[in-house]
């Protein structure tokens, strides 16, 4: 009986299939119409067609329309490890990752706040540069009147200055020893490919020097809520379930978000 059944299921759904395939073969094929009276009209169905390939320009815009286009969608694909490596975003979110971790919340609030506030706090602290590059390298070449090549020198230069004026002496020597090459005599001498591993160490430096000021007044409240805990013979309870809603309400009295962005906004001195 469950052999029949199954067999009779494999019919029902092969038939099934060869009437879909008939009817989409007729419904996208060629089809007459033959009205009875009157001429005769053929009407058929035209389908749009998508083909890819490469073809002749019609003239050297297209060229470089196509060139553009390709430039743009390199610098689009390269666009999150520029924002990592030459932008205040790395200290940002380093800073916000401690805050999150030191009172003890492991998803509250969610990553992509942080990551969007951080977002966002870039842009604010990088809008200066970002203003310079734009009047000074990407306006004057999308008018026409420097090279590509002028354009870079004149974007980049705002760029090295930001972060030449956060790069530590101590990173800033010990990428330069490593990469073998003669010591610069001044800024214009370093090589941006030395300037920026430098930067992001001292990105890196100054971010946990923050995030250890912001560890030592949830660390003593740790250590309160355990010794009260142990005084009073409760070593079974677990001191974070105590100490969580003390930090957190310690935090809001204390205005933390303000005080904590208010702090990185002023560790970037370029901040209007």
């Amino acid at each position: 009986m469950t052999g029949s059944s199954r067999s009779m299921k494999s019919r029902v759904i092969a038939l099934a299939f060869m009437m879909v395939m008939i009817f989409c073969g007729a419904s996208f094929g060629a089809v007459q119409v033959n009205p009875p009276r009157g001429p005769e009209v053929s009407s058929t169905i035209i389908l749009p067609s998508l083909r890819l390939g490469v073809t002749n320009p019609d003239s050297p815009r297209d060229v470089a329309l196509t060139l553009q286009v390709l430039a743009l969608m390199t610098v689009l694909s390269l666009v999150p490890a520029i924002l990592l490596m030459v932008t205040s975003f790395t200290r940002i979110i380093i800073v916000l990752g401690f805050v999150q971790r030191a009172i003890g919340l492991q998803q509250s609030p969610p990553q992509q706040v942080i990551a969007g506030l951080s977002l966002f706090l870039t842009m604010f602290t990088m809008y200066p540069t970002w203003s310079q590059v734009y009047s000074n390298g990407l306006e004057p070449y999308l008018s026409g009147n420097i090279t590509a090549q002028q354009a870079w020198e004149n974007s980049i230069q705002p760029v090295r200055e930001f972060m030449f004026r956060y790069t530590r002496q101590e990173e800033l020597s010990l990428i330069i020893s490593m990469s073998e090459s003669p010591r610069p005599a001044n800024q214009s001498e370093v090589d941006t490919r030395v300037l920026i591993p430098a930067f992001m160490l001292s990105e890196l430096k100054t971010a946990f020097q923050m995030g250890v000021v912001i560890y030592i007044p949830f660390l003593v409240v740790d250590m309160v809520v355990s010794s009260v805990l142990l005084a009073m013979g409760m070593m079974m309870l677990p001191p974070m379930m105590i100490s969580l809603p003390f930090k957190i309400l310690l935090f809001v009295m204390a205005d933390g978000w303000n005080l904590v962005v208010m702090s990185v906004l002023k560790s970037f001195t370029n901040v209007p």
